[in-house]
């Protein structure tokens, strides 16, 4: 008698090493990501008397990039969430005070914008529902 045996379709989250490599991958880029931009975030430029922020918003715009482009590549969650964790902690660690007593993300409105946007927008990008693929015609 032959057996008829189906295997069950593999999700994207599942557990190969594949995946899990991918997911250390994406935790690893994350916290060099959310390094990179919490060292820069507090640069601005003077225009005309006005200061420009431009590496928070470089900063915000690199993680949403990053994220963005994990969600978009990988077509599942659990490389975001990964990713995402990197950054956070990164920008967690950044924030404590050194032995030497300096910060990095001080306390004004840069700094406080940074502390809660990459939360933001991880979260946004996460839950961000799955479209369905559109049918060929």
């Amino acid at each position: 008698m032959m057996e008829n045996s189906v295997k069950p379709a593999r999700s994207a989250s599942s557990f190969s090493w594949s995946n899990i490599a991918s997911w250390v991958l994406a935790l690893l880029v994350g916290a060099l990501v959310g390094s990179v931009t919490t060292v820069i975030h507090q640069s601005s430029i003077s225009v005309l008397g006005i200061d420009i922020p431009w590496g928070l918003v470089a900063s915000l715009g690199t993680v949403a990039a990053y994220l963005l482009g994990l969600r978009l590549v990988r077509g599942e969650r659990v490389s975001v969430i990964f990713g995402a964790l990197g950054v956070l902690i990164s920008v967690y660690i950044f924030s404590q005070r050194s032995t030497g007593g300096s910060v990095l993300v001080p306390n004004n409105l840069a700094g406080s914008i940074w502390a809660i946007a990459p939360t933001l927008i991880a979260t946004i990008i996460v839950a961000w529902p799955k479209l369905p693929e559109r049918q060929a015609k």
